[in-house]
């Protein structure tokens, strides 16, 4: 989270209202909270230019919840629904849909050096097919779609993205897709909120036995508040939207974050090999940079000296290893340039 809604979050916290109550004893059902929920709507569909046939959920939980949320809430009358494999987290995606639907991959990641993510023209999706699902950015193997897919003359078919590591820091055009959905730890606030997007005509979807609190439907009726949503997670999000606002908006943090990448592949394409990014060039995440050392037992050195100078949390996914660095909205240039001048010493020292 930035540092200015940190501070600010720190006033607020642990100090009572008028009324006796703290942001964090706030009840779901009165008027103060759902005021705040009301803002925190309305910023983000500022944030988003968001078509007012969409509805905005805050669920509680994480993106893996909508794994099976997404199939419980689109499948309708269909049996099929499509998906796409680009790396770790759409194959989680995948299995856990596989629990309630047929499950056609229509297109799949290149899966060898140099990565990248499914070619995005003419994908064949199956004649009784739900929606289509994509992850437009890994944060595992660091791998972003360039673009969306083609899906030729399928206009029915809804895009659902899962979009938790890169929402609100990469552009989005939310008329192109039926859902979007992000997890809040990346760029939005703590963990144990979930932002759901979906257009309303795909609420009818919705089946009647879909538990209460996972119904889409539902929840838009009753305005996030089915059950009791996680308060203080939608108080944090709404002065981060408010943050981004005052800060220039998705525009200003894309351009930001492309600034913070090219300078960290940058630093990884000039070390002569001692550093390597095994990401297509036009397929490189500006969320999740992952790179390796080409002697790959100097890793764990890496990390721990990295660590004892104030940079932490650089050890890649344990699924693949390597060095794994993270610029969500929050990180500053700062850190970035700090990490870039820690690798040219590291190199100098052990290369």
């Amino acid at each position: 989270m930035p540092d200015e809604v940190l501070a600010r979050a720190s006033a607020e916290m642990f100090t009572r209202d008028g009324s006796g109550v703290s942001v964090m004893e706030r009840p779901f059902t009165g008027d103060v909270f759902r005021a705040h929920l009301a803002h925190a709507q309305a910023c983000l569909r500022q944030l988003l230019n968001l078509p007012d046939h969409y509805r905005i959920l805050f669920l509680a939980g994480g993106a893996m919840h909508q794994f099976s949320n997404v199939p419980l809430n689109l499948l309708g009358n269909a049996r099929v629904s499509a998906y796409a494999d680009s790396g770790y987290w759409a194959k989680r995606a995948i299995a856990e849909a596989q629990r309630f639907t047929e499950v056609a991959v229509v297109a799949r990641h290149a899966g060898e050096s140099p990565l990248a993510a499914p070619d995005c023209a003419g994908w064949q999706l199956p004649d009784d097919c739900a929606y289509c699902h994509i992850t437009p950015n890994e944060t595992v193997e660091g791998i972003a779609y360039p673009s969306l897919p083609d899906f030729g003359s399928r206009h029915d078919v809804p895009l659902v993205a899962d979009c938790t590591s890169c929402f609100l820091a990469t552009p989005l055009d939310i008329s192109r897709f039926g859902v979007v959905y992000a997890s809040a730890q990346k760029n939005i606030g703590p963990a144990g909120l979930t932002v759901v997007i979906v257009r309303e005509d795909l609420l009818e979807r919705s089946a009647p036995n879909v538990p209460a609190p996972f119904s889409y439907r539902l929840q838009a009726e009753q305005n996030s508040c089915v059950n009791t949503p996680p308060t203080l997670a939608i108080h944090l999000a709404a002065l981060v939207f408010e943050w981004l606002i005052e800060g220039g908006g998705i525009e200003a943090m894309t351009l930001a974050n492309r600034q913070k990448a090219s300078r960290l592949y940058a630093a990884i394409d000039v070390s002569d090999g001692f550093y390597n990014a095994p990401i297509a060039r036009e397929h490189r995440s500006t969320t999740n940079v992952r790179f390796h050392l080409t002697n790959d037992a100097l890793t764990d050195v890496f990390v721990r000296e990295a660590e004892l100078c104030g940079l932490t949390n650089l050890r890649g996914h344990r699924h693949i290893g390597g060095i794994r660095a993270s610029l969500y909205n929050a990180m500053p240039e700062a850190g970035v340039i700090a990490l870039t001048e820690f690798m040219a010493g590291f190199a100098q020292r052990h290369g």
